[in-house]
């Protein structure tokens, strides 16, 4: 069983994922992790030096390589994943895919003071922040709406997710 949890950037892939590994007694693979491994540098230098493409290039291959993989696993895609290439078809393909659908301002305030790691969201204001993850859910609601499943709401917890167990 392979489970993709895709959703803007602070939606919870990575804490409900963790979760949802251990509960399947599966492995929780975070992709920009495998990127910053593979590249031998951290996302926001990955961005630096390199820009936005190089990173979705390196994305996407570590994306196809775990789809490929005959292994079980709970993947936390960054936010920007299923938009490039043709992830969301290789990621259904693979496995299921959970939109993790939280409201932007609740996003704002889980990762306001804490961007340094999200290069798209550097050095904004609160409500800046706020806008800018609203013109980003707005780019990619078409990408995450072809995921097999959503769990909506400004607060989703592991119980929202029991219905992967029954697949």
């Amino acid at each position: 069983m392979k489970i993709f949890l895709i959703g803007l950037p602070g939606s919870g892939k990575t804490t409900l994922g963790k979760q949802l590994a251990e509960r399947l007694n599966i492995n929780f693979i975070d992709l920009d992790t495998e990127i910053e491994k593979s590249e031998g540098e951290s996302i926001a230098l990955i961005f630096k030096r390199f820009g936005e493409d190089h990173f979705r290039k390196a994305e996407s291959t570590q994306l196809q390589k775990w789809a490929n993989l005959n292994e079980d696993f709970v993947m936390a895609t960054g936010g920007g994943a299923p938009c490039f290439f043709d992830n969301m078809e290789v990621m259904n393909q693979a496995g299921t895919t959970i939109f993790l659908d939280v409201p932007a301002k609740e996003i704002a305030k889980r990762i306001s003071g804490q961007s340094v790691n999200r290069p798209l969201l550097l050095n904004l204001s609160f409500e800046e922040l706020k806008d800018k993850i609203e013109f980003l859910r707005s780019q990619r609601k078409p990408f995450y709406r072809i995921a097999k499943h959503t769990c909506k709401g400004a607060a989703i917890t592991l119980a929202d997710l029991e219905f992967v167990t029954e697949l």
